[in-house]
């Protein structure tokens, strides 16, 4: 282990002031930090290594590359990929041209992909072999035509006639850096998440947003400018993104990127790339936590995990000896709303009181837990989390009447219930909207209970979200058939695995005589949660394979 974990750390505004004032572009965040030290390490990444000139000029030979393309401000460019160098690069590019980047999860099946790649209204899409596939067949079927380009590593057939990424800056000459008409307020990316409807929603932030949040990630794990930060969370996600990513430009550090999350690899990685601080989620925390404790290595770096929660912390602290470890709230709209202080007083299952940016003239989330009509509740009492913050979502793409729908008079609803105690600290309680939160990601109830009425058999079903073993959700569908017709559990899946990603099949089938409803006429899924034996009454399809 590193030899003196808990030595004095210097404050995170001192860490900001330690480079000029940016714009809050991401071209002048990434210029204030060249100039204290170009040659200095940026990027560990599948073996290779970036300084920050690298990537400086990486940026501007795809700068150069996407405007010859005739990309121009407001255009979208798709990424679907696991992560990458690229992934970076390409971002500060497209910032750079006022254009956007929409992370996609290379993990989508045919309909997924279609249903983003055509709503997105792609200029281009950057591809790997594990999103490729399905992306062609996306766009074939929407009749769709973007500008493609190849983020595989090796050759493949499917590819000949797609150029890769790489050899195209390859191709570019030395050229001066491009003037940019970049504003902080600039949309920069939008992320794709599940919604109540049961379509994906495309949230929209602005470069300001981007760094913002990465300066008060310095604040959150007290990142230093010699820091390493392991990134094993999907960049399709806001995580990896706007806290990870951003969190290392702020500090003007190094990040390691892996492809994804391995939980056999884990501690290999992070000792080997001299990882110090990484983000991870509960159920990827509570998977090491059970893993065999013969990959786990005691000479690793790590300081600070964020994502550790109650249920993993005392492995984390005893065990795996990472003396800080740090947890909050926020959601792809309004990221970076509360945390746990590092090195304070941590509460068990709280997310943590709300969070603040270094410069205390900065202002920061402001939180109220409120009851159906709007009116704060007290202290300890139950109720909705809504919010007001400098990074809250432009709104979602394309879509005015959920974006119209999100807010109350300047506050953004959060749909998620909460409580908060006497020293401002917020616990979570469940959540308000349909939405399933399986292995850190966002799944929408409706969307499954619209794939699985296709079903010719199907007369009513439910989708709710059952506890999971590794902490988070399950996925249980209350089944409802007509009348003299038949179809088995395991059909009920299956139908879901034809129409939907791997995440998104239920572990859990139950078939009911009938649905409970509400008096206007709509599904009690609410009913269907409060009944604690549906789950010991449902098949779970894990078990029997």
């Amino acid at each position: 282990m590193q030899s003196n974990p808990t030595a004095p750390l210097t404050p995170a505004l001192e860490v900001l002031r330690l480079y000029r004032k940016n714009d809050f572009t991401l071209c002048d965040a990434l210029s204030s930090r060249l100039e204290k030290d170009p040659q200095k390490l940026f990027c560990i990444y599948a073996g290779q290594t970036y300084t920050w000139q690298q990537f400086h000029d990486d940026v501007n030979k795809a700068c150069h590359l996407f405007k010859n393309q005739g990309i121009k401000k407001g255009d979208r460019f798709g990424v679907m990929a696991r992560n990458q160098y690229a992934h970076i690069v390409i971002l500060f590019a497209l910032s750079k041209l006022c254009a956007i980047m929409v992370p996609i999860n290379p993990d989508f099946s045919v309909g997924e992909a279609s249903y983003v790649i055509n709503h997105a209204d792609l200029f281009g899409l950057a591809l790997d072999e594990h999103g490729i596939d399905n992306a062609l067949l996306a766009i074939k079927e929407k009749n769709l035509n973007p500008w493609l380009i190849s983020l595989i590593q090796t050759d493949k057939q499917a590819t000949q006639t797609i150029p890769k990424f790489k050899e195209l800056l390859e191709t570019m000459t030395p050229q001066a850096p491009l003037a940019t008409q970049a504003l902080p307020d600039d949309t920069c990316i939008i992320i794709y998440t599940s919604g109540t409807t049961g379509f994906p929603k495309g949230v929209m932030h602005s470069q300001r947003s981007f760094i913002l949040t990465g300066e008060a990630f310095v604040e959150r794990v007290y990142l230093q400018p010699n820091d390493r930060v392991m990134i094993v969370l999907p960049m399709f996600h806001m995580n990896a993104l706007f806290y990870s990513v951003s969190g290392v430009i702020a500090s003007g550090c190094t990040m390691i990127i892996q492809t994804r999350f391995s939980a056999s690899e884990f501690w290999i990685q992070a000792t080997h790339n001299k990882a110090t601080v990484v983000n991870i989620i509960e159920a990827a925390c509570n998977i090491l936590k059970a893993r065999s404790r013969s990959e786990f290595r005691e000479d690793h770096h790590l300081r600070c995990a964020y994502g550790v929660r109650q249920s993993a912390q005392a492995a984390f602290r005893d065990e795996f000896k990472v003396p800080y470890f740090v947890s909050g709230y926020g959601m792809t709209e309004i990221p970076g709303v509360t945390c746990s202080p590092y090195g304070g007083l941590q509460k068990a299952g709280s997310m943590g009181p709300e969070g603040k940016h270094p410069d205390p003239e900065q202002t920061w989330a402001k939180c109220k837990v409120v009851d159906d009509l709007g009116q704060e509740v007290a202290t300890g009492q139950v109720g909705e989390l809504i919010v007001q913050t400098p990074i809250v979502t432009q709104g979602y793409f394309r879509d005015e009447v959920q974006t119209e729908q999100a807010f109350r008079d300047g506050w953004f609803l959060t749909g998620d219930l909460v409580t908060c105690d006497e020293d401002g600290y917020y616990t979570f309680v469940s959540r308000k909207k349909d939405i399933i939160r399986r292995r850190g990601e966002n799944i929408a109830g409706a969307e499954l209970d619209r794939v699985i009425l296709e079903h010719p058999n199907v007369a009513e079903v439910a989708t709710i979200a059952v506890p999971a073993e590794l902490g988070e959700d399950e996925i249980l569908v209350a089944v409802v058939l007509k009348k003299d017709l038949h179809m088995s559990h395991q059909d009920v899946a299956d139908w879901c695995a034809q129409k939907l990603s791997a995440m998104k099949v239920p572990r859990f089938v139950i078939f009911l005589d009938a649905l409970p409803y509400t008096p206007t006429n709509k599904v009690a899924k609410a009913v269907l949660r409060a009944d604690a034996s549906l789950r010991q009454k449902a098949v779970d399809l894990q078990l029997k394979k």
